[in-house]
């Protein structure tokens, strides 16, 4: 499964990057030149960006450290689990190793992931695959190393049970900075390869994960659906969805999301329905998606939910609920928790 261009990252991901240059000795501005990522956005946690602003970042990078050896593998060594959230949760709980790389790629545009991700089967071992044929020329080799490195450090993460990575094979053929690959990953890569893959053995694949939580999984899965649907942006209802879920939030009005698109509310009303929706329709869906999610996944007091989704009060929440469930706040979240 390849990215989509069209979805959103949230910022953090590249608040990993930022910090990586600044360790060696790349200030903020220059990582951000020309992305236009407001410096503010960094330390908002729900702040999204476009593929577009996160690859010129990535060249402001790799034009800022020309000279730093392996530099795509390093950034990729930077990534763990808990720089995706719910995806990378997902992950850890699974039932087995095969089972998150499943949904790893399921859900493959909440991660960094730019290559066209497989997995395969050969020889006593599960391979997971990485094709960059996707990826710009220009940053083909910097981001199949870093997807590479990401990749290792996932099952490096996922298998702390005793799992160890048993062969990296790249394609081409050994780079210059092939000795400081070799060093930062402690394996020695197979280079002229037929592919670019990691491997594990085939029982370690399936092995029991020590953290798999049957409930969780399907929790987690739901969520990661939902957040995928949410940041894959697409037309002016894309557009409109980017706000509500960035700077305006949720309590925004047509007129609010129109001045921040540029367009009159009557307009902005009128190319909605072309595209088959409303500005009602894209809100309530937003607040039912998140509200669920809240529901299940927190504790958050209904007087805050409420407030949070932009409610005037805890009985239109209460109300809203009722129609998309058929049941109360509260009943939809006791009816959700799990048995002990």
């Amino acid at each position: 499964m390849a990215q989509s261009g069209s979805t959103l990252h949230p910022v953090a991901i590249s608040q990993v990057m930022i910090n990586f240059a600044a360790r060696h000795g790349v200030d903020k501005e220059t990582c951000l030149l020309g992305t236009g990522i407001a410096e503010a956005e960094l330390y908002d946690g729900d702040a999204l960006i476009t593929r577009g602003q996160e690859m010129r970042l990535i060249e402001n990078l790799m034009l800022a450290l020309p000279d730093v050896p392996a530099l795509g593998f390093e950034l990729g060594l930077q990534y763990s689990m808990s720089t995706f959230g719910i995806w990378g949760f997902a992950l850890r709980t699974s039932r087995s190793l095969r089972e998150a790389v499943a949904l790893a790629m399921r859900y493959l545009p909440l991660s960094t992931a730019y290559c066209r991700i497989y997995q395969f089967d050969e020889a006593g071992h599960f391979g997971i695959g990485l094709d960059p044929e996707p990826i710009p020329r220009h940053l083909r080799p910097f981001l199949l190393e870093r997807d590479m490195a990401t990749a290792f450090n996932l099952l490096k993460e996922i298998g702390l049970a005793g799992m160890t990575v048993a062969g990296m094979e790249w394609q081409d053929s050994a780079p210059e900075h092939a000795e400081r690959i070799k060093s930062l990953c402690g394996l020695q890569p197979r280079y002229g390869s037929a592919r670019n893959t990691l491997m594990v053995r085939t029982e370690d694949a399936d092995r029991p994960l020590p953290m798999f939580d049957a409930h969780l999984v399907r929790m987690l899965d739901d969520q990661c659906r939902a957040q995928l649907e949410r940041r894959q942006m697409g037309g002016l209802a894309g557009r409109v969805r980017q706000e509500l879920l960035g700077p305006l939030g949720l309590i925004a009005s047509l007129e609010d999301v129109a001045h921040a698109l540029s367009m009159s509310p009557r307009s902005l009303r009128r190319k909605l329905e072309g595209e088959g929706t409303s500005f009602r329709a894209l809100i309530e869906e937003e607040r039912r998606q998140l509200a669920l999610q809240l529901l299940e996944g927190s504790t958050m007091k209904l007087d805050e939910l409420a407030l949070h989704l932009g409610y005037t009060d805890t009985a239109s929440f209460t109300r809203a609920v009722r129609r998309w469930t058929g049941q109360s706040p509260g009943q939809y979240r006791r009816a959700r928790q799990p048995l002990h």
